[in-house]
């Protein structure tokens, strides 16, 4: 039987692209699950969401989005029910591979905290890690204007001068980092830049292209890295029941 992964797509601009092609290339069956329509855009709490049965998946990869997953109004809806989900998940010994808000969510179901950042990242930064066989060092692309506390019992694995960039706690591996950016993907969120952000932290749209033309092939490697870390070193290392 094959193993099964799902996405969990809360926003809808913010897609599994490279990632999904990494998990299809390792054998697994994809499925998808959109959580806010794009019709509730502004005002992602008035979404109505029954999520899956986590313990369905090997595999669940609750990704981006453009809300802060702190917002209490959203918590109060289906971030926390998402939260709940991850819990379930991890507690099953389901892998969760958390991406940037996916990421922040996973931190915040287990008692880290999530707020502002001092200094947002857009763009591609340097990461350091403890880890290349996990999250391999070097250049990932950012989108972000907050940032985590760790939660208890947590290891950190990789950071930016400004934010904690992955950690493992259980079957979870949390990121800040966007791996799954490709330049489609790019393309969708700089079309959804409507209100300038990108500028406000001195990036420029091309400047955002070039840097994404030139390093996007080798994170695109280093993400294989990534994901076969996850799938051999977290999820399986997990504690038999």
């Amino acid at each position: 039987m094959s193993s099964r992964v799902l996405f969990l797509r809360n926003d809808h601009t913010a897609t599994e692209a490279m990632l999904g092609d990494v998990f299809a290339e390792r054998g697994f069956d994809l499925d998808t699950f959109d959580v806010v329509a794009p019709e509730l855009d502004d005002d992602p709490a008035g979404a109505v969401v029954a999520f899956p049965d986590p313990s369905h998946y090997d595999v669940i990869v609750p990704l981006g989005a453009r809300w802060p997953v702190h917002d209490e109004t959203l918590r109060n809806s289906w971030v926390g029910a998402e939260m709940d989900m991850v819990r379930r998940a991890v507690d099953t010994g389901v892998g969760v591979l958390g991406v940037c808000f996916g990421g922040q969510l996973i931190a915040q179901a287990f008692g880290g905290s999530v707020s502002p950042s001092p200094a947002p990242e857009v763009g591609w930064y340097e990461v350091t890690t403890d880890d290349e066989r996990l999250v391999p060092g070097g250049r990932w692309f950012q989108w972000h204007y907050d940032r985590w506390t760790l939660p208890p019992g947590a290891t950190e694995i990789a950071r930016t001068e400004n934010a904690s960039q992955a950690f493992v706690l259980g079957t979870a591996l949390a990121l800040q980092l966007h791996p799954e950016l490709d330049t489609d993907l790019l393309e969708v969120w700089l079309a959804h830049d409507r209100d300038g952000s990108v500028a406000e932290i001195g990036r420029s749209h091309d400047e955002l292209r070039r840097q994404t033309t030139g390093l996007v092939d080798d994170a695109a490697a280093r993400l294989r890295t990534l994901v076969d870390g996850f799938l051999h070193g977290v999820v399986r290392a997990r504690p038999s029941s």
